[in-house]
């Protein structure tokens, strides 16, 4: 796999303990900045669905 190009939110600021993601074509990876060995990888399109689900609140009561 060529090197990824991590990017992380703007909200983020200096926070180095943040969730960075980055594209490899169709596919995209999740990692936490302060474990970056572990990574998470999924389509554009499941993590699209999955975000969506999110925005509608489908999640919430896992943080409540």
């Amino acid at each position: 796999m060529e090197q990824l190009n991590w990017q992380k939110s703007t909200y983020s600021g200096e926070n180095t303990d943040c969730v960075e993601i980055a594209s490899d074509g169709e596919l995209i990876h999740i990692r936490e900045s302060d474990d970056p060995a572990i990574a998470i990888t999924t389509t554009k399109a499941k993590l699209t669905t999955w975000l969506q689900a999110a925005k509608a609140g489908e999640f919430d009561h896992l943080t409540h």
